[in-house]
Formats: C-alpha cells, structure tokens, sequence
C-alpha cells in the first residue's frame, strides 16, 4: 500500500454551479431552470421521483447531454463546450459499466491511458485508486469473478484514478442488496471525506439521501423545491411535496381560527382544535394543511375527550424495533403514528389522538396542498 495517494493531492477544493439549467426532450421539459451550488468537498443529493429531472441533470453535467439553456461552471469557469472526458469530471453508474473481458486493474487504469498518461503513472494510480476502496487484492480478477459489490468499488476506483474535479454517483448502490448498500454508503462517505471530492449523488432512496449527502435538493417536475440539510428538510419541509416525499406525512385539513404572533389556533376537520406555530403568515378563516409525521402525534388509549385530542379508531399496531407503529383511522383519513414501545401494543379499537407536547408540524395554504 502507498504511503502518499497520488489522488489526495488533487480532488479536493472545487465548486460547481448549476446556473439556470433547461433541458426539454421535443415539447417536454425534463429540467425547467435549476440553479444549484455544490461547495468544494460537500456532497449534494439529488433527490425525487422517477421522471423528476435528477438524472437528465446529473448528465448535463457529465457533458452527456447538452442544456438548451443555463451553464455548467467548475471554481467560476463554463465547462459547457468541453466534451464528457475533458471536463475533469468523474461519474459512477448505477450499472457498474465494467469492461467484461479487462480485469479490475485494466478497468481502473482506462480513463488514464484514454488521457495518455505514463505507464509508470498509471501503475501507481491504479494501486492507489483500489487501495482506496480496499480492491487491492482483486486487481487482476475479472468482473465475473467479482461480487456487486466489489465490481461497484471497482467502478469507484476507476472514477478517482483519473482525479476528477467533480464526483457524480448516478444511482449508485440501487442494484444491491440493504447490507451491501450500507456498506458502500460508509465506503464513500468514508472516501468522500478523505479526499475532499465535491460530489453529487442522484437517488430516489430518501434514506440514502439524509444518510450520505451534506445538503439535499429536493426535485418534482423538472424543478428544485428545497435545497437544506437533510434535518431541515425533514423538520421544515418547504412544499407538501416535500413533506409527503421526504419521510411520512399526516395530511390534516382544517381552519385557522385565531393567530398570536407565531402561533395559529387551527379548527382541524376531524373535530379538534390544535395551536401550531408557523413562520408563515395566514389569514383568520383561511384554508390550511397540517402535515404531521408520525413522532408528532400521540395515542391515547383509554383517554377521555380532551382539548386538541380528537376520536379515532386503531386498526394495527405493529413493533418496529424499540417503537411501536400504529395504523390509525380518524373519519375518512388515515394516519400513522410512532410512538416509544412499552409494553404489549395497545388492542384495536376507538382511541383519541392528539398533537405531541412540543410538536411542529408544517402547515400550509389548502392552494399550495398538491
């Protein structure tokens, strides 16, 4: 094993910007106006949807797919006129793209002899690229030979032998297994940290995203709705989109009734009043969505009618680990709940439901509730 990675001194530091980016496909829109900062040494995740643009944007900036408007800047510079291999940047795929008939050495040492690099270079670049991801060992087995994921560590070692600028994870563990996945998200953290690479990584795996990346941005329909830390997103989800993809959900419907300065006193359609503060700003009368996950509401089992508590009937409850997951009917909503388990679960049956001390969930404009 190398002392000194040829690949630690290079990787690290760079910015990249997405600044206004367009890409349609005939007379649809796949990315309609992005702009995005990644900082030197930050993983940003791409999250959403299939079909919400995350990809055609990661392979703009590839070079893979030319914008019909916006640019692609490195440290403040367009790379948009430069072609996928001259841009400094490197890119893992979901699908590994293994050369079938080279072995994992070959594999990783062929964007540097595509680039001319030396001979002697190249053998010390490819030792320290698998080193890297711990393959030193496998290098003259073929993919065949090579498990999931071995062959995505390999695909790993191969994008930073050539000492990209800019990393690019395109679904990158979507093809393994739970286990296999956690470990190849440790690996590159773990690397990623290591070199300092700026990376993004596109997914549609929520977990994954609040797991790995530094900041997430949130796609739908071809637009970003936020860009926050994961724990922002979660906790202050800045659309209902964001709030229903982003975890769980509760959709409560109902009334504000009452305001003192953060704190709205909202008339909730199942038949209870609840105070909830929020930063925006309602009208008495108005229309809003109460978006609560599960933390934030408690059951009651044998509660009586209380203020802010409403009635419902439990259906299951089901033990995931120290916690308890009920699967609550509330009139014609259906809701869930998490709660600390105690005990045996609660039997099915009529319960009341309310609001958890120190809650807050997200409220919004009805208009706004798609």
């Amino acid at each position: 094993m190398l002392k000194t990675s040829p690949i630690e001194t290079s990787t690290a530091g760079h910015r990249l910007d997405m600044d206004g980016i367009r890409v349609r496909y005939g007379s649809a829109t796949a990315v309609d106006g992005v702009t995005l900062t990644v900082e030197p040494g930050e993983i940003l995740a791409l999250l959403g949807p299939s079909g919400c643009g995350k990809t055609t944007l990661l392979r703009t900036v590839a070079g893979f797919i030319r914008a019909d408007a916006g640019r692609v800047l490195v440290d403040g510079r367009p790379i948009d006129h430069l072609p996928p291999g001259g841009r400094g940047v490197g890119i893992v795929f979901q699908s590994y793209a293994l050369f079938p008939h080279m072995t994992a050495a070959q594999n990783v040492a062929y964007g540097l002899e595509a680039r001319g690099r030396p001979k002697a270079e190249i053998v010390r670049r490819v030792e320290a690229a698998l080193s890297a991801v711990r393959m030193e060992a496998f290098g003259e087995r073929r993919p065949r030979a090579l498990s999931g994921g071995q062959q995505q560590r390999v695909a790993l070692a191969r994008a930073l032998a050539t000492e990209p600028r800019i990393l690019l994870l395109d679904e990158p563990f979507a093809a393994l297994d739970r286990a296999l996945r956690l470990d190849l998200q440790l690996e590159i953290k773990r690397i990623q940290r290591r070199f300092g690479v700026t990376a993004v990584l596109v997914t549609h795996d929520q977990d994954e995203a609040m797991s790995m990346a530094d900041r997430m941005a949130v796609m739908n329909r071809g637009q970003v709705e936020q860009v926050a830390a994961p724990a922002e997103v979660y906790d202050t989800p800045a659309t209902p989109f964001v709030a229903g993809f982003v975890g769980t959900s509760n959709r409560l419907h109902g009334k504000v009734e009452a305001r003192q300065g953060e704190d709205y006193r909202i008339r909730l359609d199942v038949g209870a009043t609840v105070t909830v503060p929020s930063p925006r700003g309602f009208a008495l009368g108005e229309r809003v969505l109460l978006s609560a996950r599960p933390e934030h509401l408690m059951l009651h089992p044998d509660a009586p009618e209380t203020a802010g508590s409403w009635p419902a009937r439990l259906r299951l409850s089901l033990p995931l680990g120290p916690a308890l997951v009920h699967d609550v009917e509330a009139g014609n909503t259906e809701l869930k709940l998490h709660q600390a388990r105690h005990g045996a679960p609660p039997s099915p049956g009529p319960v009341r439901i309310g609001l958890s001390p120190g809650a807050r969930p997200a409220l919004f404009p009805v208009g706004d509730a798609t």
